[in-house]
């Protein structure tokens, strides 16, 4: 049996198989490795972090043996596009920085972890969270970008509304949005990474954190969505060639003794 978590499409629905959805338990603990892994990091210099780092590996690992193979490809297309935006948004467009100047061994599969936690929640959160959320965060947002201490939200926020109306599986990014905005306000807290004052090259203010800095778990999905999608129709199509090729070869052969040759 196969859960169909993104939308009612074939397409979709293979990629994460039911054995892939963490139950309870598997969830719980998802969520006090996160929430320890952060604290080991900020209250231990350097070897917290390692720590930290080996522990999110670990439990990813086990947890990625435990789903299918198709379910697999997805987690590794958040670990990658994770990994990727991290490097851009955190290196590159120097949007934030973590503690050490680095990024944490600990953060691209912790972005997989916090996904995971989601596909967990998503199904048992009220349908109601679809519109709660952005009407909770509309208000803060345009106060943010009138009173000038936070225009980068309201730009945050727009992609989220997008994010919403583009895509069928609406609850997952609300519940992602508010697992993401949780998880800031916990990282930031302890200290494990800062975002900056004024976003780079744009040099519109923001705060530490935004608040709809949850919009870019969103659109981690969004793109890993995307990439998994790609992967798996390039590899049915590879893989169907031979078959195509055969089908075709065979129904030359079957005109040919058709026409007497």
């Amino acid at each position: 049996m196969k859960i169909a978590l993104f939308d009612s499409g074939e397409r979709r629905r293979s990629f994460l198989e039911a054995e892939a959805v963490p139950d309870a338990r598997t969830a719980l603990t998802i969520f006090l490795v996160l929430a320890f892994v952060l604290w080991l990091d900020s209250a231990v210099e350097i070897w917290g972090q390692v720590i930290a780092s080996l522990m999110t590996w670990a439990l990813l690992a086990v947890l990625y043996k435990r789903v299918p193979r198709r379910s697999q490809n997805l987690l590794m297309s958040c670990l990658v596009v994770a990994m990727l935006g991290e490097v851009f948004c955190s290196l590159i467009w120097k949007l934030y920085d973590y503690r050490l100047f680095n990024i944490p061994a600990y953060v691209p599969p912790s972005h997989v972890l916090m996904f995971l936690l989601g596909c967990y929640l998503a199904p048992r959160m009220p349908r109601a969270i679809v519109w709660l959320v952005p009407a909770l965060v509309a208000p803060y947002a345009l106060m943010s970008y009138w009173m000038g201490f936070d225009r980068f939200g309201i730009l945050l926020f727009i992609m989220f509304v997008a994010c919403l109306v583009s895509e069928p599986e609406r609850r997952l990014y609300a519940t992602m949005f508010i697992l993401a905005l949780v998880l800031e306000i916990y990282g930031t807290g302890l200290g494990n990474w800062t975002w900056r004052p004024n976003v780079p090259i744009w040099g519109m203010s923001t705060t530490n954190p935004p608040m709809s800095a949850g919009v870019f778990y969103g659109l981690l999905d969004f793109l890993m969505l995307r990439f998994a999608l790609m992967y798996w129709s390039g590899r049915d199509m590879y893989l169907a060639r031979p078959t195509m090729v055969r089908n075709y070869l065979l129904g030359i052969l079957r005109l040919k003794e058709d026409e007497g040759f």
